[in-house]
């Protein structure tokens, strides 16, 4: 893997007024490149951790960026150590020589961090145009989403975990079931470019936004955390006149003015993951306006122009930033926002949705 360095023009989409400039942008990405390892693995930091999730969100922040090679690297080392069923743990320790994917630190396997490598896979083919990475990873995103639908339950929501026992947990999240969600429609993308229709999916997919927009009551009560919130809406399930309504009805609730989004209600504390993903949740509903104004007032307290990274959260009551750590999915959940808001085509197709397959519609279904 070639040393960081975007050329000219690789960056102009992460531009964004009273946002990021091209020097900070750069900064950004440059951040992130230094945290990847040779190998390809992106880990929260140096020292901490790894999960596929936050993986593939700073992986699709490289692609953004124009950084092919180490995006690419990225859903490499997914391949390479996804478990036999389909599935990767939940979390891999990153140490002094690698992460260490022989002993996991949480060997579980959660449904939304499997599934979203579909997401990650066909955003890099919309960056890249590269059929044969299309054709080579199609086993890997096949595995990962026939893993996570052995999870769905009866009225469409999808379990939230598999131990590494193989014991199933079936209670199912509203945040994990709509990243799923949106997962399976980019898995039908690729299926259906493909021309290999998979119509046990277009039916999940149906059954799961169903019970998304019309069966709160199959979900874990959370609606305290943000992600509960915009989540419908960022995965896609939820759209029009149903999006706007739910943002409108928790939005001071969650929103507070000139700094950010609160991960919980009940808490001081503004974050910037979800910060930049209600900021994409209200790209996707036409809300461009107030997406920048979100990603704006997060700057001040989030951003370290020393790597351009961003802090994980600020306590604001305590004008504190809190836990003490800069993230890889921070910093590209960031990248990832300001791409849509700049026009950058791969990422606005995975987040807006228009193009994405929406499996049966359930709709008519009890």
């Amino acid at each position: 893997m070639t040393a960081f360095g975007p050329g000219p023009g690789r960056t102009e989409r992460l531009v964004l007024p009273g946002v990021l400039t091209a020097e900070q942008a750069t900064r950004t990405v440059a951040g992130i490149a230094a945290v990847q390892r040779d190998d390809g693995a992106i880990p929260w930091f140096r020292g901490h951790h790894l999960d596929p999730w936050d993986h593939i969100e700073a992986a699709m922040a490289l692609d953004a960026a124009g950084e092919r090679e180490r995006a690419e690297a990225a859903y490499e080392w997914l391949a390479r150590h996804q478990n036999p069923d389909g599935s990767w743990c939940a979390a891999y320790p990153d140490t002094a020589t690698g992460v260490d994917t022989a002993h996991p630190t949480d060997p579980g396997r959660e449904s939304n961090f499997c599934a979203y490598v579909a997401v990650g896979v066909w955003h890099h083919y919309l960056s890249t145009g590269d059929d044969a990475f299309l054709d080579r990873f199609w086993p890997t995103v096949y595995a990962a989403v026939e893993f996570v639908l052995g999870l769905q339950q009866p009225g469409g929501q999808i379990g939230w975990r598999r131990e590494a026992d193989g014991t199933a947990l079936t209670d199912a999240l509203l945040t994990g079931s709509s990243s799923v969600y949106q997962a399976l429609r980019c898995a039908l993308a690729i299926a259906e470019h493909r021309e290999e229709p998979q119509p046990d999916w277009e039916l999940s997919a149906g059954l799961l936004g169903h019970a998304i927009r019309h069966h709160p009551e199959r979900f874990l009560n959370k609606d305290h955390y943000s992600m509960d919130w915009y989540y419908p809406v960022l995965g896609g399930a939820l759209t029009g006149a149903g999006a706007k309504e739910r943002i409108e009805a928790d939005w001071d609730r969650f929103v507070v003015p000139g700094l950010g989004v609160r991960c919980l209600s009940t808490n001081p504390w503004i974050t910037g993951g979800e910060s930049c993903e209600l900021a994409l949740a209200l790209w996707a509903m036409g809300e461009s306006d107030r997406a920048v104004d979100i990603l704006r007032w997060i700057q001040s307290p989030l951003r370290a122009e020393e790597d351009g990274m961003y802090w994980t959260g600020y306590v604001f009551e305590d004008d504190a930033v809190w836990p003490e750590e800069r993230t890889t999915w921070t910093a590209g959940s960031l990248l990832l926002a300001v791409a849509v808001l700049g026009g950058d085509e791969a990422t606005m197709a995975v987040f807006g949705g228009e193009r994405l397959p929406r499996g049966l519609d359930s709709d008519c279904c009890a």
